[in-house]
């Protein structure tokens, strides 16, 4: 693999111990034979991570038990659900029975707010400016149906100032909400002390880790966090429409259920309204799934998610994500360090580990997208700012062409 000296070099003046990160890190990365080979230079798995080569040819395979091609013994559905409900407890620090399937990040933090009986519980709910900004419509609700909800900013250094989280949590404090790994800017909460000073209150937490869950190491039980959810289309490595919920073994029995589906049955179930039931007084008899299922599981999964994942969890799990976190180190700091001294304005911490670095630019989608485009350089462009992200299949000479195609100073 070829790498280019101006992007070594860089990388170099940043970190000096990036070559030994690269000697660290798993033969297999740079992992260019996992995936496609694409058309320009791919640096927004942030947004959509591609899918592994392995996990289209199980959905071909899938597509053939779905199309009854051929005589097929042993496919079976439920081992692969429970396979990836393992493979991503694994990868979160979860039992099985604090995970369930549901649709999205987002379903999942609204059936969190539900359990919780917000809004008509009342109390405050404490935020931050680097919380998934779709939440701010969430949280922007609550407060107009009368709770009290408090927006932490962003420090000019693109964090979060725990002393300033302490102060606004206190004892009517009934929620805090944050991101793991923040989608604007790949700032990363320490949720071991988010939940000290949440739990110091008696609130409980919820994170979004949709940005965490297999880019970073993660483990929910230890940090103590209550609640989670993330969806499957970015570091998973998955598609739109799978998601999961977390639900802490010791928050389970203290929320309520927030809606009803058939997969929250468990135990005997026993029909009265059929030939040769047995008679009774209701519909049916029934008892309540184990686990978080019991409270928060629907119907039907996306099966074709669910083959996605049992392929990509497993290469996550194979490769490691230490391995991951050390391959992509050099690459993010050869573009912090460039383009600080170029100008731009940093808004990542440059300590950050995330697989995301982000810089503010008035009018960067004006300013940037056709030099991209025509660069044949993919990366998220908003209104005012940009942002890189480094996946597995990514090395140096994709840096360098980033670096290549975006001006030598901000564009004015």
């Amino acid at each position: 693999m070829k790498f280019t000296r101006r992007a070594l070099v860089t990388a170099a003046a940043a970190a000096p111990a990036a070559a030994a990160a690269q000697t660290i890190a798993a033969p297999a990365l740079p992992a260019k034979a996992s995936f496609a080979r694409m058309p320009y230079v791919y640096l927004d798995s942030g947004s959509t991570h591609p899918m592994p080569l392995g996990a289209r040819a199980a959905l071909e395979e899938y597509l053939r038990y779905k199309t009854r091609d051929g005589r097929w013994t042993g496919y079976s559905m439920d081992a692969k659900e429970k396979a990836v409900l393992e493979g991503f407890g694994a990868l979160v620090g979860a039992a099985p029975d604090e995970l369930t399937f549901i649709q999205s990040t987002t379903m999942g933090e609204n059936l969190v707010l539900k359990a919780l009986g917000f809004p008509k519980a009342g109390g405050r709910i404490v935020t931050d400016a680097l919380h998934f900004f779709g939440s701010f419509y969430t949280y922007g609700e609550l407060a107009k149906a009368g709770m009290d909800v408090v927006m932490l900013p962003m420090t000019a250094e693109g964090r979060i100032d725990m002393k300033a989280l302490e102060a606004a949590v206190n004892d009517k404090t009934v929620l805090v909400a944050v991101s793991h790994i923040s989608t604007t800017n790949g700032f990363e909460h320490d949720l071991k002390t988010v939940c000290d000073i949440a739990h110091a209150h008696g609130a409980p937490v919820y994170a979004d880790i949709v940005h965490g869950a297999g880019s970073t190491p993660l483990d929910l039980r230890a940090a103590g966090v209550d609640f989670a959810a993330s969806s499957s289309y970015k570091w998973l490595m998955g598609d739109f429409g799978l998601a999961f919920l977390y639900v802490r073994k010791e928050s389970q029995e203290k929320v309520a259920r927030p809606w009803w589906g058939y997969h929250q049955v468990g135990g005997r179930f026993v029909t009265h309204v059929f030939p040769y039931d047995p008679q009774g007084l209701t519909p049916a008899d029934y008892g309540y799934a184990a686990g978080t299922d019991g409270k928060f599981a629907m119907g039907t999964t996306s099966w074709t998610g669910v083959v996605q994942l049992e392929h990509s969890i497993g290469w996550i799990r194979q490769v490691g994500v230490p391995a991951l976190v050390e391959h992509r180190k050099p690459m993010l700091a050869a573009v912090q360090t460039e383009l600080r001294r170029r100008g731009y304005q940093p808004m990542t911490p440059h300590d950050s580990r995330s697989p995301l670095v982000a810089f503010a630019l008035k009018d960067a989608r004006a300013k940037l997208g056709d030099l991209l485009d025509k660069g044949d350089v993919r990366i998220t462009v908003s209104a005012n700012r940009f942002r890189v992200s480094v996946a597995a299949f990514n090395d140096m000479n994709d840096i360098d062409r980033l670096l290549e195609v975006l001006p030598k100073a901000p564009p004015a």
